[in-house]
């Protein structure tokens, strides 16, 4: 493959990462939202993060399937990828944020700093699982 061939599809990967970013910052505000809603009704930080990421996730799932990776075929079994998948991010983003609570010191803002980093660790991984596994060109 050529330099001229290549640049279509590093286009292509580069519009894919920018509506994938922009899919996740507005389902980041879902998380972040719910999140903090949980923590005022003085519930665990756990029990906050762990339905805060499965609203997150199904505002991912159903923008991302739409407007980042596209109606592709798949059904189901696309759908059971995504669990799969989210259901493996959802651990580590619990425990990435349980970890940075417990390694943070006591500092304003601490519950939000963990969720960035629980965040941002959860969305490294999903993006390229979802780009080459769950939603890869069939």
């Amino acid at each position: 493959m050529t330099a001229t061939e290549n640049a279509p599809a590093q286009r292509g990967l580069v519009a894919q990462l920018l509506r994938f970013v922009a899919v996740g910052g507005v389902s980041a505000v879902v998380d972040f939202a719910v999140y903090h809603l949980i923590l005022a009704l003085e519930a665990p930080t756990w029990l906050a993060r762990a339905i805060s990421f499965i609203c997150g996730t199904t505002t991912a799932y159903f923008l991302n399937k739409r407007f980042t990776f596209g109606e592709a075929a798949g059904g189901r079994g696309r759908l059971a990828g995504f669990v799969l998948l989210y259901g493996t991010t959802f651990g580590i983003a619990v425990g990435a944020n349980a970890l940075a609570l417990y390694l943070l010191p006591d500092i304003a803002f601490k519950a939000s700093i963990a969720w960035v980093i629980s965040q941002g660790t959860a969305t490294a991984i999903n993006f390229v699982m979802l780009r080459w596994v769950v939603f890869r060109a069939r």
